[in-house]
């Protein structure tokens, strides 16, 4: 039976799809809603009578409901770093850059690389997410509008409509608190997975809440390299010869919320957390500089992180975990 693979450019309003047996294709264009992906589903029933492999961008909330709506209609779907489809792109010299060019370097890529599956999150994990995102938003809102009120502006009515903003976005930061911790109270998978995590010296509850939304299912990562790799953590090397050798930097390709959740526990870690303390002390004495220092020791947090979620087990520093804790 011919393999064929459907490629999804995700907007906002629109998807663009390939349909290819690595021969033919098939171009569409449909809404990005309801309508659009029982539409987009009946074309899929009109052009081929074999089972597609979907794949798609991982862009976050504008692809999630068609990636849920095609896996619940029997099409097996995979949702892929959008950094592994631009660098597949690279290597293929590719040089249009439009949807349906896009569309179709993602059937490409499926056909030829055959990702894995997708498996969506339970819906109580992205629920958490959408709530410690939300927070995000706020607290962002909050500091925008502060630093207004405190840029120097003397006019009375604004001084008093951004006071008044502060309020509200202080209000409401402090509700959606409550909200997030409700929500993990009432499920109990979540509050197992928050009450292994506060064992770890330099993450509270809400850094657990706000690790649990990001990574949402532990069981997605085979090693604590391959959830540091989806955080964007692990370092790229400049080699090259005997005459290029730059300086390891972050990949920085990968969550950038999840790094974020990360950024100050990892700097209380390397103050109280005794492997944190440890490993940074160590790679001071390579010569690293205090931010490098900070980096390694959000890898390192992230590692225990995966660790003790996928062991069960709370933190105990005397403990060599065998699934790469210490690595």
């Amino acid at each position: 039976m011919e393999q064929r693979v459907l490629g999804i450019d995700v907007a906002k309003e629109t998807l663009d799809i390939a349909l290819s047996d690595g021969i033919h294709l098939n171009h569409g264009q449909f809404t990005n809603n309801q309508k659009g992906h029982e539409q987009m589903e009946q074309w899929l029933r009109n052009h081929t009578t074999s089972n597609v492999h979907v794949c798609l961008e991982a862009t976050g909330q504008y692809g999630n409901a068609v990636a849920e709506y095609l896996l619940a209609h029997g099409f097996p779907v995979s949702v892929v770093n959008p950094a592994r489809i631009k660098h597949y792109g690279n290597s293929k010299l590719r040089r249009n850059k439009t949807d349906k060019a896009d569309a179709e370097l993602i059937a490409e890529y499926c056909l030829r690389e055959k990702p894995a599956l997708w498996t969506p999150p339970p819906a109580s994990f992205k629920d958490l997410q959408a709530l410690v995102r939300h927070l995000e938003d706020l607290q962002g809102a909050k500091l925008q509008e502060a630093n207004r009120l405190h840029s120097g502006v003397q006019t009375n009515f604004v001084v008093d409509s951004l006071t008044s903003l502060c309020g509200f976005l202080d209000d409401q930061i402090k509700q959606t608190k409550k909200a997030i911790q409700d929500h993990i109270n009432q499920h109990k998978e979540l509050k197992r997975m928050q009450d292994l995590l506060v064992t770890i010296p330099g993450i509270g509850e809400l850094t657990a809440a706000k690790l649990l939304g990001e990574i949402r299912n532990i069981l997605d990562f085979q090693s604590a390299r391959q959830l540091a790799a989806y955080a964007g953590l692990t370092p790229r090397n400049f080699l090259s010869g005997t005459s290029v050798h730059k300086k390891s930097r972050l990949s920085k390709t990968g969550n950038a919320n999840l790094r974020k959740a990360l950024y100050m526990p990892a700097i209380v870690a390397k103050r109280k957390n005794p492997i944190v303390v440890t490993f940074c002390a160590r790679l001071s004495q390579s010569g690293l500089l205090p931010m490098e220092l900070v980096s390694a020791a959000m890898r390192k947090l992230l590692h225990l992180v995966f660790g003790i979620l996928k062991t069960g087990r709370p933190f105990d520093p005397n403990y060599l975990n065998p699934l790469q804790v210490s690595s």
